[in-house]
């Protein structure tokens, strides 16, 4: 975070006070017309994470976006509406294990990336309301993340020229091998010959040796083309040394380019994901991600997975899910919440169950977000028993979601079984 230098007597009047700048004042100006259709909060950190260094950020200025990130909510995210984290400094810092200075270089740094700024009170403090009918920000002052949206085409642009550069390099080292075999082959059936010059061969062995060193990934994509070219006219001079005539030569392959285009695909396992703005049980998915980082999509929509024809959510009320949910998960509530309040705290305590955000994406995209609100209470319940409590949450997560793909799961079984176990019913 920028303030004032205390080395100017006047500026020493104004101690405290955030810099103004040009970059700052153009941040804060922009009016916020929400999030694409296609878009929400979690799919820009997944491309954020993708990005990495690339785009200037760091592991610790990642970790922090996504720790403000989930303290927002959806209804943030609208037009008319402004994604403000009005948590005080101090406790965040808590929360991160670092200190209140580290959270505010942390910040600086992700608004020099454009991915936040400030709306500031009078005296920095941060603080806001929310109403209570509606869920949204009535006034808010804190840390304003409405800038991301604005990152996701430079994002996805960045991570296009990658991608180029990415195959291009993969196509390099492949030419590279497939000439080392050549080469190799030719020098074995040289030396099978019975009048082989041994001399010539011991010097070509020598030559392929010094050329052939291993190829990795901190290798440039010009070292690779230099190395194809050299593989290329080793090749060459060891045929004529060996007089291979011309039909029996091999069509010598260019040197790859870097291609202008490439359909966009997605893996074969990515994770499906609900859309930002469902509020339904049933999950719909939108897209996939490359990794399984982050709950959301930046790739192409490609043909979903068959989807569970039934979880159970379809007879599970938020009474129930509320009424089954355990100490741990009442206690990230507010009094009177709704399906988003209990989605946002599955996913506060997921963290706490050692459920990683890919578990929680793809949970997302096969039971929807508010059946992964339920597994994840499902979850939280069986590592919380006093009788033979679950040792690996992850593992009974993601068990909760496979059985789920295959037609097995029904959560509202779970549920009432809670409920009767715990003498209560929704």
């Amino acid at each position: 975070m920028t303030y004032l230098s205390p080395s100017n007597p006047i500026a020493n009047r104004f101690l405290g006070a955030r810099v103004a700048s040009e970059a700052l004042r153009h941040s804060q100006a922009e009016e916020f017309l929400g999030l694409e259709e296609d878009a929400n909060r979690y799919e820009l950190l997944l491309l954020v994470k993708r990005a990495g260094k690339l785009a200037g950020f760091t592991p610790r200025m990642v970790e922090l976006l996504d720790y403000y990130l989930a303290y927002t909510r959806e209804e943030d995210w609208l037009a008319g509406a402004r994604p403000i984290v009005f948590q005080g400094v101090t406790r965040t810092a808590m929360d991160l294990g670092v200190s209140e200075r580290q959270i505010q270089k942390l910040e600086s740094a992700l608004f020099q990336a454009g991915a936040l700024t400030w709306n500031d009170s009078g005296n920095h403090r941060r603080y806001g309301h929310r109403c209570p009918e509606t869920g949204r920000i009535v006034y808010a002052f804190g840390v304003d993340l409405s800038p991301l949206a604005g990152l996701r085409e430079k994002l996805q642009a960045l991570l296009d020229e990658k991608r180029r550069h990415d195959e291009a390099w993969r196509d390099a080292k492949r030419e590279v091998s497939g000439l080392r075999a050549q080469a190799r082959g030719l020098l074995a059936e040289w030396g099978s010959r019975p009048d082989a010059d041994l001399g010539a061969l011991a010097d070509f062995a020598s030559r392929y040796e010094a050329i052939a060193t291993p190829i990795r990934s901190h290798v440039t994509l010009a070292a690779l083309r230099t190395l194809v070219e050299a593989h290329l006219g080793l090749v060459e001079r060891l045929r004529d040394a060996m007089g291979v005539s011309s039909e029996e030569r091999a069509e010598p392959l260019p040197c790859p380019s870097m291609p202008q285009e490439t359909p966009k695909t997605s893996p074969r396992r990515a994770p499906k994901f609900a859309p930002y703005k469902s509020s339904t049980h049933e999950p719909t998915v939108s897209c996939s991600p490359r990794d399984g980082a982050c709950r959301e999509s930046v790739a192409a929509t490609t043909a979903p997975k068959p989807r569970p024809t039934s979880t159970g959510m379809e007879h599970v009320t938020l009474a129930m899910a509320l009424g089954a949910a355990g100490p741990r998960l009442r206690s990230h509530l507010a009094e009177g919440g709704g399906w988003p309040e209990l989605v946002e705290a599955a996913y506060r305590v997921r963290g706490e169950l050692g459920v990683s955000q890919a578990s929680w994406g793809e949970a997302c995209g096969v039971l929807g977000r508010s059946g992964a609100a339920v597994a994840l209470l499902v979850t939280e319940r069986a590592s919380s028993r006093d009788v033979d409590p679950v040792r690996s949450p992850a593992a009974y997560f993601r068990g909760l979601v496979a059985r789920a793909e295959r037609g097995g799961l029904r959560l509202e079984r779970s549920l009432f079984g809670l409920l009767e176990r715990g003498g209560r019913r929704a």
